[in-house]
């Protein structure tokens, strides 16, 4: 896969008083990640070229994908395709990168969202929506000890933009 075609058209930064260690635990973790990511369990091999996999609070495999770039605590590139019918034939596969930095008493972490073609904002809302609520989780989770409860739900432009391109949806 040729990195070079990917362009970054989600990015979210946010510091969190926390370690790397911490941070990188939490991300690639199920027991953290249910916590703060509305019950969704992030289950993944620990290494380069290893399965990267999603499921839902009910156990089905909501997001697939496989570890491309893996850097621990520094950096976590993986492939993210939602499995919905024709999603990923139609719309491509994306790119999450982690990128985790220590600065000062904090720890800076960039979250990017990258796609192999231009996307409509509509198509891109459902990533714009979510990855603030699942960060904003983590960053609590984190400091506190406990995340907050978000409903996320698929916003509607984005349910339309893909029903009138053919992909269902749930």
């Amino acid at each position: 896969m040729n990195l070079d075609q990917f362009k970054p058209l989600t990015v979210y930064t946010i510091y969190i008083v926390s370690t790397p260690e911490k941070v990188w635990e939490a991300l690639t973790s199920a027991e953290f990640s249910t916590k703060y990511f509305s019950g969704f369990a992030v289950e993944m091999e620990r290494r380069l070229g290893g399965s990267f996999i999603v499921r839902a609070p009910g156990g089905s495999e909501h997001i697939s994908g496989e570890v491309f770039e893996y850097d621990p605590p520094n950096k976590l590139t993986v492939t993210w395709n939602v499995n919905w019918p024709d999603l990923v034939a139609k719309l491509g596969t994306t790119l999450v990168t982690y990128e985790i930095e220590q600065a000062g008493e904090a720890v800076r972490l960039t979250m990017s969202e990258r796609h192999d073609r231009p996307l409509s904002d509509d198509i891109l809302s459902g990533g714009r929506t979510g990855w603030p609520a699942i960060l904003s989780g983590l960053k609590s989770l984190l400091e506190t000890g406990k995340a907050p409860q978000i409903k996320m739900t698929p916003p509607a432009q984005m349910l339309a933009a893909l029903k009138a391109m053919g992909i269902k949806t749930p």
